[in-house]
């Protein structure tokens, strides 16, 4: 079996990545800025079995001397690079800090494997916002569709996007790119849409809030899957050699207007009487109205596809906010 580290381990995707890895019989290494305890944060998902196999590793992906020590002292059959500041609307409010985080920090990571590890494959997390307002005429976004960001986060990603490409097209550089679209599930930061919403129905539930609920744009229309679904994809993709090079959208195939999920995670709590009231701080300065990948290389290449039903990742969402909340 393999060992693999992953950047970003104590954010949404990572520690269900690391749980997929662990059980697959993998050995899992998670790259932490510094241990200040927020290793402990992902036994929110992780039982204690698995978060004892994970072995800890610090650097800041912003210094590339203490992260060039990390690949000099382990050897990794593969990275996926996970780490990022991930926030569309934080991106507005710190567009520097965001390309700090994710160009800088990533061609860092780049630079440690390549001088290092040239043998080592790397599996760069970009987005579907990549794409921006590409696909507002209903269509499905294909691969190699424009890239044009309509957001600094999606900018951010798009420039490590174009020079992982660059690296791997002159083989200074084994790996490939996924462009995740919107997916959700247990760990979701509250402050992004439908978990923002499951996390205040979980308050009312517990007699914590008042019965109404804060939204944002309900129009806009995604197709969401399950962030378990996500990482099954990232694992197959590093599994299969045919993989390396490519470039893959992660994406399901049932759109919906963000307002389903909405009342879905209503129905599911029981509740009665809930207000759902606009709320324009949730609103994003640039929204993007239509978004839907087309997967078929990656279905192609490793037989994946979503498993898991919507409404049980938004009951399990739901359970993961009542849980947690005290």
């Amino acid at each position: 079996m393999g060992r693999y580290l992953i950047t970003g381990i104590t954010g949404f995707a990572g520690p269900h990545l690391a749980n997929l890895l662990h059980l697959k019989g993998h050995e899992v290494y998670g790259l932490v800025r510094c241990s200040n305890g927020r290793e402990n944060d992902i036994r929110d998902v992780l039982n204690d079995d698995q978060y004892r196999w994970i072995t800890f590793v610090y650097s800041d992906l912003k210094n590339f001397r203490s992260l060039d020590g990390i690949f000099k002292k382990h050897e990794f059959d593969g990275v996926y690079h996970l780490a990022a500041q991930s926030h569309p609307p934080t991106s507005f409010l710190d567009p520097i800090g965001t390309m700090e985080d994710n160009v800088i920090g990533s061609a860092n990571l780049i630079q440690a494997i390549s001088d290092n590890q040239p043998n080592c494959k790397m599996m760069f997390c970009s987005t579907s916002e990549v794409y921006g307002n590409v696909g507002q005429d209903g269509r499905k976004i294909k691969i190699n569709d424009t890239i044009f960001p309509a957001n600094p986060y999606g900018a951010s990603k798009a420039a490590t996007d174009l020079y992982m490409q660059e690296r791997m097209e002159n083989g200074k550089l084994k790996g490939f790119i996924t462009r995740a679209f919107s997916h959700t599930g247990p760990r979701r930061g509250k402050n992004f849409s439908i978990s923002s919403d499951a996390f205040q129905i979980a308050r009312m539930m517990k007699g914590m809030q008042e019965k109404k609920l804060l939204i944002g744009n309900l129009e806009s229309i995604r197709v969401v899957i399950d962030v378990r679904d996500t990482v099954n994809a990232y694992y197959l993709a590093m599994m299969s050699p045919p993989c390396d090079g490519q470039i893959f959208n992660v994406c399901g195939d049932v759109p919906r207007k963000m307002q389903y999920f909405t009342d879905k995670l209503v129905e599911i709590s029981g509740l009665e009487g809930v207000e759902q009231c606009i709320h324009p701080p949730f609103y994003r300065p640039i929204d993007i109205h239509y978004q839907h990948g087309d997967s078929t290389n990656l279905v192609e290449l490793t037989d994946w596809k979503p498993q898991i039903e919507i409404d049980q990742t938004l009951e399990d969402l739901l359970k993961y906010w009542c849980d947690k909340i005290t």
